[in-house]
């Protein structure tokens, strides 16, 4: 068995990167999953059928998370139409990812990134929280973050800045779920994802920069993440809530 055997685990932006590997991962170890999706119709659509051919159950939602009716609608939909929510990932994040230097000062592009890491993720954690606690049976509910909030960002600090934004919803649901909904936050490595790869900066010498500071050598593909997502995600974290758990290679070491 599984260490996810017969959960119901909900996998925001599950319909390509790190999500879908996330999705599919779950489902390996025996949850049946509700696959995310904003504009990725066909590939969440791939993604649930890929889980039904592991065996387990899979359907699919569509939502803005930035839109609090669309959150409510996901959130019903995995109670109702799905029977129930054990596990939450918030994996849909915007990392402004055209823009290339924090000169590049756009209201509009500030007030996206904000919306959907900040607002966003408030939204799924409340809603879904919420009904995990009321539902009696609890949950476990795992932010992805990033290790940006260790560095900064000069690139674009409206992302460094709604990192961080995630971090204070952890810690403050964390207790205002207590005891029986668990929240906790990775803080995730850059990942070789498409998106990262096709990145300007990325292709014009911030990998280099990236490698030669990381200790462990290598740049994190999404496989990486998996393990430390799905230890917060289960019964080994059980004594672990409102944390922020780094795994980013060595990058910015941290002190005790």
């Amino acid at each position: 068995m599984g260490r996810f055997q017969d959960k119901k685990v909900l996998v925001t932006g599950s319909g390509r990167g790190f999500g879908a590997v996330l999705a599919l991962a779950f489902a390996d170890e025996g949850a049946d999953v509700v696959v995310h999706y904003n504009s990725s119709a066909n590939g969440a659509e791939e993604v649930a059928a890929e889980i039904r051919r592991r065996g387990r159950k899979a359907i699919t939602v569509k939502g803005d998370i930035a839109s609090h009716a669309d959150v409510v609608r996901i959130a019903e939909t995995c109670f109702g139409t799905f029977g129930g929510c054990d596990v939450l990932v918030n994996n849909v994040g915007d990392m402004a990812i055209e823009q290339t230097s924090w000169r590049e000062f756009d209201e509009k592009v500030i007030d996206h990134t904000l919306a959907v890491d900040i607002k966003g993720t408030m939204f799924m954690i409340h809603e879904i929280g919420i009904r995990m606690l009321d539902g009696g049976l609890g949950g476990v509910i795992v932010n992805i973050g990033s290790q940006v909030v260790i560095a900064g960002s000069p690139r674009a600090p409206q992302y460094a800045a709604a990192k961080y934004g995630v971090i204070g919803l952890t810690k403050s649901y964390a207790r205002a779920l207590a005891p029986k909904v668990r929240v906790n936050t990775l803080g995730a490595a850059f990942m070789e994802t498409e998106a990262l790869k096709n990145r300007h900066d990325w292709k014009t010498g911030r990998r280099e920069e990236v490698l030669r500071q990381t200790p462990l050598a290598r740049i994190a593909t999404p496989d990486d993440m998996v393990g430390p997502t799905l230890f917060l995600a289960g019964d080994d974290s059980r004594h672990m809530t409102g944390q922020f758990l780094l795994a980013n290679g060595g990058l910015a070491m941290v002190g005790a």
